[in-house]
């Protein structure tokens, strides 16, 4: 059964592989990739942005960021911030 033993040794070694390539896509360095949350609080949307938590205020009460809201909480999703952001550029000066 000589081909089956090299059928099965080709499987591992390709198993190996794999499992390989999908390790090195979980782990960075050492450390496994850090779980990003989708809500962020207005002061950790404030920093994702690049703005202040009183101007990211302004563009709640006006309307133009929606909020996500959990009991007294109010959140942003890091989608409807990445929209805002291409939906606001310019070319140009």
């Amino acid at each position: 059964m000589p081909h089956g033993v090299q059928l099965e040794g080709l499987l591992d070694a390709l198993a190996e592989c794999v499992a390989q390539k999908l390790a090195g896509k979980l782990v960075q360095g050492d450390q496994l990739a850090p779980v990003r949350p989708r809500l962020l609080s207005v002061e950790q949307a404030a920093v994702y942005l690049g703005r202040t938590k009183e101007a990211l205020q302004h563009l709640i009460i006006s309307g133009k960021l929606p909020v996500v809201r959990a009991d007294r909480r109010v959140f942003l999703d890091v989608r409807d911030l990445d929209e805002w952001v291409e939906r606001n550029k310019t070319t140009g000066v």
